[in-house]
């Protein structure tokens, strides 16, 4: 009886090796990402990358009186901490290189809380422009996505604060009093 020839594969042996290793290994590679990342595909807030603890990073806006002396008396007197929500944010570190003018606030698990001053007149700013006035300060508001920027406009410089939506009105009612207290009322410019 003729004997058959065993059959032969194409491939060579350490190709199909990896041809039939590759989809094993990569199923653990999605599984391990699973685990890390938890079911929902998101990031687990209470995990390192969460930390927002480090110096805060500020893009450069135009600011021409953020070296004016109402910009440096008011930082000289805002707060070492503000209360968002019924819990206190601690003043942070700018990231370098810091802009002039600025300071922020905040914790490992919040966005931070940004205060800028001596920024140029607020575009948003018209005849008809709805202002609130909190401690006999006027303000502005500018609502982005997940955050409100809100301007003075009744200082001899423009300041603005950048809440995260979550903050509360703390911030804004702590920073009022020390502007009220540290810069004189001007009169509203709606002309620009």
């Amino acid at each position: 009886m003729a004997q058959e020839p065993e059959p032969t594969s194409l491939l060579p042996r350490p190709l199909l090796a990896v041809a039939i290793g590759l989809p094993a290994l990569l199923a653990a590679g999605v599984a391990a990402v699973g685990l890390f990342l938890g079911a929902s595909g998101k990031e687990d807030p209470a995990g390192p990358t969460a930390d927002r603890s480090g110096p805060v990073a500020l893009v450069p806006v135009p600011a021409p009186k953020a070296e004016s002396e109402e910009c440096k008396a008011l930082l000289s007197k805002l707060p070492m901490q503000l209360v968002s929500n019924g819990t206190p944010m601690p003043r942070r570190d700018l990231a370098a290189p810091a802009p002039a003018g600025a300071l922020a606030w905040g914790d490992a698990k919040h966005e931070p809380i940004v205060l800028r001053c001596g920024l140029d007149r607020p575009g948003e700013l018209t005849q008809t422009s709805q202002l609130r006035v909190i401690s006999d300060v006027q303000w502005l508001e500018v609502t982005q996505a997940g955050s409100s920027t809100w301007y003075v406009v009744d200082r001899p410089a423009y300041v603005a604060l950048t809440v995260p939506a979550d903050a509360g009105t703390g911030p804004l009612q702590d920073v009022s009093t020390t502007i009220r207290d540290t810069l004189p009322a001007v009169p509203v410019d709606t002309t620009g």
